[in-house]
């Protein structure tokens, strides 16, 4: 990774498919990869993560260029892609594998997430219930998990609860490039 790219930002916030197909819409992000982080299991399997034995949640690494889009873009994304306040998992989703959870790398990710989610807890009534925790290790998902919604639109989970998600988020993009 050349010197001026920032670090990837490590992400939870439900299912990881929906944060890929999520976070491939936002203008600068330059790679998302869908993986586990903060558990106690080196090598994680898909199978072992969705017994909720592992500690381990369901996330993506995003990658950004920083000369289209910022860390603290990335962050306001973010919250809007999931439910911060949720406990226990996202919509239907439940589990402490799903959970809403920013892992940083450095000082620079700790203060900004911090800054993030206290911007947008001023504006939600319910408590945000998102960690913010030093990433020990990210470790990339099984090929199958990657670009998944890309690749199977037309799959049930995918049509049923990422396609409207995307359709949001679009308008949302698309009302932002236009202030």
């Amino acid at each position: 990774m050349p010197a001026s790219s920032p670090a990837p930002l490590v992400l939870g916030g439900g299912c990881f498919w929906c944060l890929d197909a999520a976070f491939s819409l936002l203008p600068g992000v330059t790679g998302v990869t869908c993986g586990y982080a903060g558990g106690s299991v080196d090598h994680p399997t898909y199978e072992q993560v969705y017994t909720d034995r592992t500690g381990h949640a369901e996330v993506v690494e995003v990658t950004y260029d920083p000369a289209k889009v910022s860390l603290e873009r990335v962050l306001a994304f973010f919250w809007q892609v999931h439910d911060p306040t949720q406990v226990g998992g996202q919509g239907e989703d439940l589990g402490t594998r799903y959970r809403s959870v920013i892992f940083h790398v450095d000082e620079v990710q700790r203060a900004a997430a911090e800054r993030s989610r206290a911007t947008e807890q001023a504006d939600l009534a319910k408590p945000i219930t998102t960690r913010i925790l030093p990433l020990a290790k990210f470790w990339p998902a099984e090929d199958y998990h990657q670009d998944y919604f890309a690749r199977h639109p037309e799959r049930a989970y995918c049509a049923a609860v990422i396609k409207p998600k995307l359709k949001k988020l679009r308008q949302s993009l698309g009302a932002a490039a236009g202030s």
